[in-house]
């Protein structure tokens, strides 16, 4: 499916696309969150998720468990499909597949290699001028507004280790699914500006919602070894996402 700009008096679609857009920006969300975020009633959202839900670009799931649960059953979370997703600046797929298969066909994965590298110099080219001009963003979130520059929502998630980078979008996810050369480039060149190992932990690519990179802190690694070994278990802290677009 494609979401295409509103004619006068598309204005059930055109909330549907806000609904699908906030979504695609923050991930997975209750019909609660999605009412809030939007300054729509409930009902209004749960009636736009279910037509969503129906056309196939909304799936709902069951939310991810966070330990002790309290009364009733949990909400659950929508989620973009993959054909929600098509509807978002993909339109060039099959053209960029066809493109990389000959490229593979007659270079080799040399050849797709390069590409991949080549392709995701934007990250290395516009993260030192981003840095130069925002000294209040950490190297990380510098890396956020670099990719949701390019489109991919991009926000950091604290963590105990570290660091998490999460893009809640991939312009090429339909690509990468067959050449993961874009995602072990992509992974590589954040690496390189942040200067310390990295891991990817999930893909769009491969079937997860969102695209997520650890970026461990060294110092918090070392500190958190030695709470673990020396200190009596506490409840998790709820972690906080810092977007910065």
């Amino acid at each position: 499916m494609e979401f295409q700009e509103e004619h006068p008096g598309g204005a059930d679609r055109s909330t549907r696309r806000r609904v699908a857009r906030s979504i695609l920006v923050n991930g997975p969300s209750t019909a609660a969150a999605l009412a809030e975020r939007l300054d729509l009633t409930p009902a209004a959202v749960r009636r736009h998720l279910d037509q969503l839900v129906e056309e196939g670009a909304v799936e709902a799931r069951q939310p991810p468990s966070s330990g002790a649960r309290g009364r009733g059953r949990p909400a659950k979370v929508f989620a973009l499909t993959e054909r929600g997703r098509d509807g978002f600046d993909q339109r060039y797929d099959d053209l960029a597949v066809d493109a990389l298969r000959f490229l593979a066909e007659t270079g080799g994965d040399d050849a797709v290699r390069e590409f991949a590298e080549r392709r995701v110099a934007f990250v290395e080219a516009r993260f030192a001028e981003l840095q130069r001009e925002h000294p209040e963003l950490s190297p990380a979130e510098v890396l956020a507004r670099v990719f949701s520059d390019e489109g991919y929502a991009a926000a950091v998630r604290d963590l105990p280790v570290g660091e998490q980078l999460c893009q809640q979008h991939c312009p090429v996810s339909h690509v990468a699914h067959e050449f993961p050369q874009l995602c072990e480039a992509e992974t590589e060149a954040i690496a390189r500006v942040l200067g310390r190992h990295v891991q990817r932990l999930a893909t769009i690519a491969h079937g997860d919602g969102v695209c997520t990179t650890c970026i461990p802190d060294p110092s918090k690694t070392r500190t958190l070894a030695t709470t673990v070994a020396t200190a009596k278990p506490t409840k998790p802290t709820n972690e906080r996402e810092r977007v910065t677009r």
